[in-house]
């Protein structure tokens, strides 16, 4: 399975999805191709380096892109958006891409208790994507509540 998450900037949200999916995944034995990319490409904050570190998903070598940055941007299984403006500025993708939405709050500018709670809300919502994966079925949105 080849997973998108994408959100505005490519700078904290979906920088933390893309480490939590490739950490579950990896729990699981599953093999899922992971990126993320933004509607414009920043920096990947370092706030979301240090909480991400915190649990033991490394994000150093990660960079923000935007989906023109990606190999095959237009062949992904599941685009899951994680914030309400890439959600609403998603491009159109082939009919057989299943689409996702989970909005999270965006950490930026608050302190780093926010931060982990956001952490570890989209780490929980990953780790029942990666479940419903593993059982072969295609993830809905209520599968992330």
């Amino acid at each position: 399975m080849r997973v998108l998450v994408l959100c505005t900037h490519n700078s904290a949200r979906s920088q933390m999805a893309e480490g939590w999916l490739r950490h579950h995944a990896a729990r699981r034995g599953r093999t899922i191709e992971v990126h993320s990319a933004g509607t414009e490409a920043t920096r990947v904050k370092p706030e979301a380096v240090a909480v991400m570190d915190e649990i033991g998903v490394d994000l150093r070598g990660h960079a923000s892109k935007t989906l023109f940055d990606l190999p095959d941007p237009w062949r992904f299984d599941l685009v899951w958006t994680v914030c309400d403006a890439a959600a609403e500025a998603c491009p159109a993708y082939p009919a057989a891409t299943a689409r996702l939405h989970a909005s999270f709050p965006d950490p930026s500018g608050h302190d780093l208790e926010r931060w982990r709670a956001v952490r570890d809300a989209i780490g929980a919502a990953s780790e029942r994507l990666v479940a419903v994966v593993a059982e072969d079925r295609v993830p809905t949105e209520a599968d992330l509540a």
